[in-house]
C-alpha cells in the first residue's frame, strides 16, 4: 500500500516562497500520477499541480499563473511542489496524490486519487 507523508509547510510573508515534499513508501511512484491538492477552511479540496507518470507533462490550476512548479524525483520517490509569490489566498492544507493514470496524463479529480497524504499547513501571512 502506497504511503504518502508531506513536508516543508510552515507560514511564510506574503511575496515568499516555500519547497513542499512528498515522499512516498510502500510502493514506487513510477506507477503513479501525482498530484498536489489544497483546501480551505470552508472550501471544497482543489486540485493545484500534477504531473504525469512519464515525460514530466504538468497541469496547474488556474489561480497557480505560473507561480508553482512541480517535480518529481523518482529516484528518491518523491514530488515537490515548488510556490513562490505566495498570497494569503494560497493559505490551506495542501495534499499530495497519487492515481494510476496513463503514461501523460494527470488530472484534478478527487475521487479518482488512491491514495493521500496527511497534509501539510501553508500559512502566508504578514
Amino acid at each position: 500500500q502506497l504511503l504518502l507523508v508531506e513536508s516543508g509547510g510552515g507560514l511564510v510573508q506574503p511575496g515568499g516562497s516555500l519547497r513542499l515534499s512528498c515522499t512516498a513508501s510502500g510502493s514506487t511512484l513510477e506507477n503513479y500520477s501525482l498530484g498536489w491538492f489544497r483546501q480551505a477552511p470552508g472550501k471544497e479540496r482543489e486540485g493545484v499541480s500534477c504531473i504525469s507518470r512519464r515525460y514530466g507533462h504538468t497541469k496547474h490550476g488556474d489561480f497557480v499563473k505560473g507561480r508553482f512548479t512541480i517535480s518529481r524525483d523518482d529516484a528518491k520517490n518523491t514530488v515537490y511542489l515548488q510556490m513562490t509569490s505566495l498570497e494569503p489566498e494560497d493559505t490551506a492544507i495542501y495534499y499530495c496524490a497519487a492515481e494510476t493514470a496513463p503514461f501523460t496524463w494527470c488530472g484534478f479529480v478527487v475521487d479518482d486519487q488512491e491514495s493521500w497524504g496527511q497534509g501539510t499547513q501553508v500559512t502566508v501571512s504578514s
